[in-house]
């Protein structure tokens, strides 16, 4: 299981992924503002975990094929479609020599299908799912997850809820990982939210009342 974490949310309208920002090799700490969403489309987005080199080019090699069929094409893949895609691509590196060593979450919006999650592993299994993780922060965060998800969340619920599972990851996981990213794509594509690190954890202002 990667040292890294990676989040993710589904609303009724809406995807939100968080990772934290942590690259380290073995038991050094290398920086602490390596991003792990990486955008696929206007409308898609992923989530890595693994190897550092392998999570860069899988995604590159994942985001300038959904290019090139948009361009072949004149339209974006849907997430669900983009998710069969990577899925097929990852199972079948597994049966190669360049095994791709990356786990990853796949989000994205279509006009369509509306929001989609999907958890995806390192042997190519994918799931669409409502909330998901990977990585060892992740333990901490599947029961709050559990509780408190629903399919009414609107995006400042499912922030609190992310805020909420960072707070829990920093009191209970023994590598430090202080700086989340947030991401969120909806009808009107990819944008970066306000970064969750413990300035932002006001244990008061976290409100998990609905």
């Amino acid at each position: 299981m990667a040292m890294e974490t990676i989040l993710g949310i589904k609303g009724p309208d809406f995807v939100m992924l968080a990772s934290d920002t942590m690259q380290a090799k073995s038991l050094v700490f290398m920086k602490d503002d390596q991003s792990k969403i990486h955008r696929l489309s206007d409308f898609n987005m992923m989530a890595t975990v693994g190897d550092g080199g392998d999570t860069i080019q899988f995604t590159d090699y994942i985001s300038k094929n959904l290019h090139l069929y948009k361009i072949s094409h004149g339209y974006h893949l849907s997430a669900k479609s983009a998710a069969h895609f990577t899925r097929k691509t990852l199972a079948d590196y597994i049966r190669t020599n360049t095994r791709y060593q990356v786990a990853m979450l796949l989000a994205g919006y279509d006009g369509v299908e509306g929001p989609d999650l999907h958890y995806i592993d390192s042997y190519g299994a994918a799931q669409p799912i409502n909330h998901a993780g990977h990585g060892w922060g992740s333990m901490f965060c599947g029961s709050i997850l559990q509780r408190y998800w629903n399919s009414r969340l609107t995006q400042a619920d499912a922030y609190s809820l992310m805020k909420k599972c960072v707070l829990e990851i920093q009191r209970r996981l023994i590598i430090n990982q202080r700086n989340f990213d947030v991401y969120v794509v909806d009808s009107k594509g990819m944008r970066k939210m306000e970064a969750i690190n413990p300035g932002s954890l006001n244990k008061e202002s976290i409100s998990l009342s609905w």
